[in-house]
């Protein structure tokens, strides 16, 4: 435990910050002693740490406290940790462009030629960076929470990137376009199986997942190429791709139909659709375990295998395809620990903050009395794979 001086010292803030933090509820003192003498703790730092780099990088504290979950457990530290390494470096290539702009502006102006005086204010006023990170920062924080959980805890060892490997069934030469890549996981965990000679074209929607992705994936590796786009409005001519990969992507199309159509278009005569998605049984324990914690809560606005999944798919596949087929990935989660669930739960695109913020440490201590002597969880996904008709 550290007193308020040995802790401003510690984390080179003054008592004034801290006081101040403390009164906006982002960073309170672990306890505070009957005579008022305020304590803190080596998890307190943790927190101190990923406030000040989120201010660094220019966010609010109004921002921050949006931006930060009430636990310190190594494993929200260690998920913090690599998300704010990720902000740092968007950060990094901003300003490198910023810098790239101004030494080209000196040129022209040493060459008497006009400069783009508008480009560089659009490079300087950051505010929609500011947000657009901020977006990032949950979006990366929410995906990896969802994917740590599977890691930890799948009783399929094999993987379910490495199993969608397998089934893409890549050959030498072929042109490839992954839609919504997120963290670009399919290729991170099977890089060393890919050949040289397969072309693949990497693509989001968020340009800063994109950038995620290209860190993740190398941006020298010459297979790979990176583009911005959306499900319904593919930037390639007719017939480019031998495989289109939609990974849990499509329920998230506004309209799934026209998706499907334009994945049609892209690819070549005899091309295969390879895309993920859910069925109705699809970690149903976790949404019953946080209604026996509060009823309200819902963790999805809106069921994603009611839009397209397991169940549905065929038939919405069947308007565009050929020939579809279902493949299910066999697999459970036995999960052992309360932390990378709560993660996974908080991840979710329901109203479960709305419930849980202001009621957390009950939460917390609600999942690890239920989870202390393990947990299992049903997993209800597979892919379709359509194919375009051969000529």
């Amino acid at each position: 435990m550290y007193t308020t001086g040995q802790f401003m010292k510690l984390a080179h803030v003054t008592k004034k910050t801290l006081r101040y933090y403390d009164e906006k509820n982002i960073l309170k003192p672990s306890m505070v002693t009957e005579k008022g003498v305020r304590l803190y703790t080596d998890n307190d730092l943790a927190k101190l740490q990923q406030i000040l780099l989120l201010k660094y990088l220019g966010f609010s504290l109004s921002d921050i406290k949006d931006m930060q979950v009430d636990d310190a457990d190594k494993h929200f530290i260690n998920n913090s940790l690599n998300i704010q390494l990720k902000l740092v470096e968007d950060r990094i290539e901003q300003l490198q462009l910023v810098a790239s702009t101004i030494k080209e502006a000196t040129e022209k102006i040493k060459a008497n030629q006009d400069i783009d005086w508008t480009n560089l204010f659009d490079l300087i006023h950051v505010n929609d960076l500011d947000s657009a990170l901020k977006n990032q920062y949950k979006n990366a924080s929410n995906i990896m929470a969802r994917i740590n959980l599977h890691k930890l805890y799948s009783t399929n060892k094999q993987g379910w990137f490495r199993w969608i490997f397998e089934k893409l069934e890549l050959k030498k030469g072929q042109k490839i376009l992954e839609l919504g890549c997120g963290a670009g996981n399919i290729w991170v965990e099977n890089i060393n199986r890919l050949d040289k000679d397969i072309s693949i074209v990497v693509s989001d929607i968020s340009d800063g997942m994109l950038r995620d992705a290209r860190r993740e994936i190398c941006v020298e590796n010459d297979n790979f190429s990176y583009v911005v786009c959306e499900c319904e409005k593919i930037p390639f001519e007719d017939n480019t791709f031998d495989t289109v990969i939609a990974n849990h992507v499509l329920f998230y199309c506004g309209d799934v139909e026209a998706a499907c159509r334009e994945i049609h278009r892209v690819l070549k005569p005899g091309g295969r659709l390879v895309c993920g998605t859910y069925g109705k049984n699809h970690m149903l324990e976790v949404s019953q375990l946080v209604s026996d914690f509060d009823d309200r809560i819902v963790l999805a606005a809106e069921k994603l295998y009611d839009i397209f999944g397991k169940e549905n798919g065929e038939d919405i596949l069947n308007k565009s395809f050929d020939k579809v087929e279902w493949y299910q990935y066999e697999d459970s989660l036995y999960v052992t620990e309360a932390e990378p669930l709560i993660s996974y739960v908080l991840s979710c695109h329901g109203n479960q903050n709305q419930y849980i913020s202001d009621h957390y440490k009950d939460f917390r201590s609600f999942m690890k009395k239920r989870l202390s002597k393990g947990f299992y969880i049903t997993k209800d996904s597979g892919i379709f794979i359509a194919e375009k008709k051969k000529i």
